[in-house]
């Protein structure tokens, strides 16, 4: 009988999966059955953007965290797929931050390429997952949202590929029930131009409080404040964006602060993080762990310990994204086939104790992104993914923190070479601040 594999999820994760899947049959190897489960109408994961918030067409919630103007905050010479370069794609070297747009046709054309959205079967929301020992598998019971139809399915392995940044971390605050405006979660947040012209408060000092306070200063807000509970994010902010220490409460539209200063506000922004949620998965199945670059109870970052048939992939903190989840998806992919064997379940666990003491010797973020490109280096030694340049991706990621110490509104208008071709990216035709229209069609305009 033809062994079966579960992905849950089409996102970067799951389509780094099929094309693991795909290139091992492309090479002569007989592979499993693959069935691919998206809960969404199309694939893409967070990339799939929708302008919807809380709930989507059937009632689910949105997995959607992508606002209308997002940008790339990050080179994509860190992120570019080993076998499918940005040149190929494109028929050009593009500049480095792409928008959304972009980067979601980069990932589909090298799922296009390999023709895999045979094995996804879409609208199909995974309900529950259930192991039985005595048969050695998996019983998933699925909804299918297109036909209203709830069935079960059995496989041999479950690849969960659903990604950890769409269940908000929602934090309450005295006041908030009172406040006279707007609040929202980051995950919720789509357009910018709807706080033009406010004062906005930013609660949060990691990425998404960068980018979303960013983005609503370039799109017109009237004042940018952020506060932070340990650190502030300590970039060169425009004059009228401010960082303060925690919020304390808020009382009307006054927000209070702990160094005792006050800011009135039109709307309230969470920036503060997401949950590793599996609502679908029991106890003895279901990953618990922090948003960190070592996992808890993943060997070798994806192998779920207490049940080695069963694997997550993209679950770690990210500097990487894309090529680790390539990187990850082969590794999976290659014990499945049998290619790699695993340990007893004693050193499963002192490897992944190992992974989180050598992540507690981090000191900087220049560390953080050695020890991730070290992972993605152990893996690819493993399988036939095509080698690339790592350091190289590394120094891109070097380049990219020390530009956004130098300027975080003009970050986005240096360039980087790429580890897969060696070609140096062209400078965007328009500074990040300035390029208002974020379609495709104005992005790669000469």
């Amino acid at each position: 009988m033809t062994k079966r594999v579960a992905v849950i999820g089409a996102g970067p994760s799951g389509l780094a999966q099929l094309r693991a899947f795909q290139s091992a049959a492309q090479k002569g190897a007989e592979i499993p059955e693959i069935v691919c489960f998206e809960k969404q109408s199309n694939w893409g994961g967070l990339w799939n953007y929708t302008w919807r918030t809380g709930v989507d067409e059937n009632g689910e919630p949105v997995h959607c965290s992508m606002y209308r103007y997002l940008w790339s905050n990050g080179p994509k010479e860190g992120l570019e797929f080993a076998d499918y370069s940005f040149e190929e794609h494109f028929g050009k070297q593009i500049a480095s931050y792409p928008p959304r747009a972009v980067l979601f046709d980069y990932i589909e054309g090298r799922v296009k390429k390999a023709d895999v959205r045979k094995w996804i079967r879409f609208s199909s929301v995974i309900r529950w997952v259930e192991y039985d020992a005595d048969k050695g598998d998996f019983e998933i019971t699925v909804h299918d949202m297109e036909n209203d139809r709830v069935y079960k399915e059995r496989f041999d392995n479950v690849i969960v590929a659903s990604g950890h940044f769409s269940s908000p971390n929602v934090p309450e605050y005295p006041g908030f029930a009172q406040f006279n405006g707007r609040i929202i979660h980051a995950h919720d947040f789509r357009d910018a131009r709807e706080f033009s012209g406010k004062d906005v408060l930013v609660v949060g000092a990691s990425y998404s409080a960068e980018d979303i306070g960013s983005q609503c200063w370039k799109y017109g807000a009237k004042s940018i404040t952020s506060c932070y509970r340990s650190a502030p994010m300590g970039f060169d902010w425009p004059e009228n964006w401010d960082e303060k220490p925690a919020l304390e409460k808020v009382e009307g539209k006054t927000v209070y602060f702990k160094d005792g200063t006050t800011k009135d506000v039109d709307a309230i922004i969470l920036c503060t993080g997401y949950k590793h949620y599996f609502p679908f998965l029991p106890d003895d199945l279901r990953l618990k762990t922090a948003n960190v670059l070592a996992t808890a109870d993943l060997y070798k970052g994806v192998v779920y310990n207490p049940n080695p048939k069963m694997f997550y992939l993209g679950m770690q903190d990210q500097w990487y994204t894309f090529n680790m989840f390539d990187a990850q998806a082969w590794y999976v992919r290659d014990i499945i086939l049998g290619r790699i064997d695993l340990p007893d379940a004693a050193t499963m666990a002192a490897d992944v104790e190992a992974r989180v003491a050598a992540e507690a010797k981090n000191e900087t973020d220049n560390d953080c992104i050695v020890y991730q490109g070290e992972y993605v280096k152990e893996l690819i030694a493993d399988t036939d993914y095509p080698s690339f340049d790592v350091d190289a991706a590394n120094e891109a990621f070097f380049q990219w923190k020390k530009h956004k110490k130098q300027g975080i509104m003009t970050f986005r208008n240096n360039a980087y070479v790429s580890p897969i071709t060696g070609t140096l990216a062209p400078a965007h035709h328009t500074p990040w601040k300035d390029a208002l229209d974020d379609s495709m069609d104005a992005y790669l305009q000469n």
